[in-house]
């Protein structure tokens, strides 16, 4: 079993490797063939330097707090107000005719357009950074909360009520175990999603946080250190999806999909 384990975790280890492997010999051959200007695309090697100068002078702990910060409260009122929001909309047929074309209509919105009438309605600090975190999270959420209790057989609704479950029980040993599978899919993008949302509001309107890194490497045409902040960003959102997925592996053994070799 354990052995079993470490193979996995060597596996995803060295996908990651090969892949980025693969991609900074790209990237340093067309650098040294081409000959385009440091400033517009450095050596590998002065981006990694600046990216390793970031941790070690401390430079990036605050803000890279602040993000992880923003992202885990962002994302966890997201995900509250997903699993409710779309709880009633699957199961409650005047509110999903009522809300749904709200949804899709906020959804489909351009969120950096919103960005700057989120600082007017919220002011320019935490909470409209946080709004649109959450704006970015909840849908997905919703959305596999919808597709898992809209995925439940009939046929097992059916054999709880000849069980004679009351609604706790169908929510507890029905409701929830069909949609956590979906609901784990809707979590993965989420997550990606708010780290996304946080940048692009620190991008907008921080004085603080990876967003702002970028911004100060873009104005000051630093471009090592634009690029050494693009790196921590990937990071941060592969360490917040491997995560998720962990939790996924964990809690969902039971399922189908986590037996197919």
């Amino acid at each position: 079993m354990r052995t079993s384990k470490t193979r996995e975790i060597l596996r995803y280890v060295m996908d990651y490797a090969i892949s980025i492997s693969i991609f900074i010999l790209i990237w340093s051959l067309y650098v040294n063939i081409s000959g385009v200007p440091q400033f517009v695309l450095p050596k590998p090697t002065v981006v990694f330097k600046e990216f390793i100068g970031l941790f070690t002078t401390g430079m990036i702990w605050p803000h890279l707090g602040m993000t992880v910060f923003e992202v885990v409260i962002g994302f966890g009122i997201g995900v509250i107000g997903g699993i409710a929001l779309g709880y009633l909309v699957a199961k409650i047929e005047v509110v999903k005719t009522a809300l749904m074309p709200f949804i899709i209509f906020i959804q489909t919105a351009p969120k950096i357009a919103l960005v700057p009438l989120f600082v007017v309605w919220f002011g320019i600090g935490l909470p409209s950074k946080i709004v649109l975190i959450v704006s970015m999270v909840i849908f997905p959420i919703m959305s596999g909360i919808i597709l898992g209790i809209d995925s439940i057989p009939a046929d097992a609704r059916n054999l709880m009520r000849i069980l004679k479950a009351n609604k706790l029980q169908v929510f507890m040993h029905l409701e929830i175990k069909y949609s956590l599978p979906m609901l784990f899919s809707g979590l993965k993008i989420g997550i990606v999603q708010a780290v996304i949302g946080a940048i692009v509001a620190e991008w907008m309107s921080g004085k603080i946080g990876l967003g702002y890194i970028l911004t100060y490497g873009n104005a000051t045409y630093d471009t090592p250190l634009l690029m050494a902040g693009i790196i921590v960003t990937i990071i941060l959102g592969i360490v917040s999806y491997e995560s998720i997925e962990l939790i996924g592996r964990k809690l969902l053994k039971w399922h189908v999909s986590q037996n197919i070799e």
